[in-house]
């Protein structure tokens, strides 16, 4: 399935030029168990919904951002740079 994706320097181009790195997680704090590291570098939430995800625009600029996108439709809401991350 195809879709557009907007870079945030570049503008919506197809989703081709770009490459997927997953679901944003949140790192272990402190000293980490092995289970915790564990469950950070193996285990994703694989939400059916609204996920935000790291891509790289491989195909043009270069650079990485954050989209938020259903997952069921490939709708994205929004694009940003990790700088302006919201937490949650």
């Amino acid at each position: 399935m195809s879709f557009l994706l907007a870079c945030p320097f570049c503008g919506p181009r197809p989703v081709d030029e770009y490459a997927y790195f997953g679901e944003v997680t949140k790192r272990p704090s402190g000293s980490p168990t092995l289970r915790e590291l564990t469950e950070y570098v193996y285990f994703r939430d694989n939400l059916a919904g609204v996920q935000r995800e790291w891509w790289q625009h491989r195909a043009g600029c270069g650079e990485w951002f954050l989209a938020d996108r259903d997952t069921r439709t490939n709708e994205v809401l929004e694009v940003m740079l990790p700088e302006s991350r919201k937490t949650s």
